[in-house]
């Protein structure tokens, strides 16, 4: 398998997963300005999106979007648990999850990357996010993890969204059950080497 990522982007969790699940992979890195792969080839004939993550399969199919590789992964080593089964309950719960994640954390997020957008108007999407964390901070002072007593794909996602705050100045003291998951979640080994394994790359 190729995924296909850049540094401080959504990509961090499918290789964070890669790695937990111990499958052997390539990174192939992507300039997200020109569009360019690592080794000189257009990335837009890949994914023609134009964003990471993209997984490229054994068989050559590329799988895009992030909850889908997620949970395509998750998938491949069911003995990991790093996801319910396919016909559970409790995988809806968790599909609810990357929704949410995806919805309100990662899109919500984003338009704090915008240098053209007036500070008036980043502060609403702010105090929206805060919001959000309102609620995270709620689940995690009672749950270990989103998903209950164990660490699953959507820990690896929000983990990865959640970096993202020192870009915009956004202190976590006023969550610290989402500051201590932050902590935990980083100390796994696995989340270490993908995190080491982007900045030498």
């Amino acid at each position: 398998m190729k995924l296909y990522y850049a540094p401080d982007t959504c990509s961090l969790s499918p290789h964070i997963v890669l790695r937990e699940l111990a499958i052997e992979f390539e990174l192939v890195k992507v300039d997200n300005r020109s569009k360019l792969t690592a080794d000189g080839r257009d990335f837009l004939t890949i994914n023609p999106k134009g964003y990471v993550a993209a997984l490229e399969l054994d068989d050559g199919n590329i799988l895009t979007e992030g909850p889908a590789i997620l949970q395509y992964l998750a998938d491949l080593k069911p003995e990991r648990e790093l996801a319910p089964r396919a016909d559970s309950w409790e995988r809806v719960r968790l599909q609810e999850w990357l929704n949410f994640i995806t919805s309100e954390i990662h899109s919500g997020s984003a338009p704090l990357f915008n240098r053209a957008l007036p500070e008036e108007v980043k502060t609403i999407f702010r105090e929206k996010l805060f919001r959000r964390f309102d609620f995270l901070e709620k689940r995690l002072s009672t749950s270990a993890y989103l998903m209950g007593a164990s660490f699953s794909v959507a820990d690896a996602y929000l983990f990865t969204v959640l970096g993202w705050c020192s870009f915009f100045s956004i202190e976590l003291n006023d969550w610290p059950a989402l500051l201590a998951y932050r902590a935990k979640i980083n100390a796994r080994p696995a989340v270490q080497a993908a995190l080491h394994a982007e900045a030498k790359v």
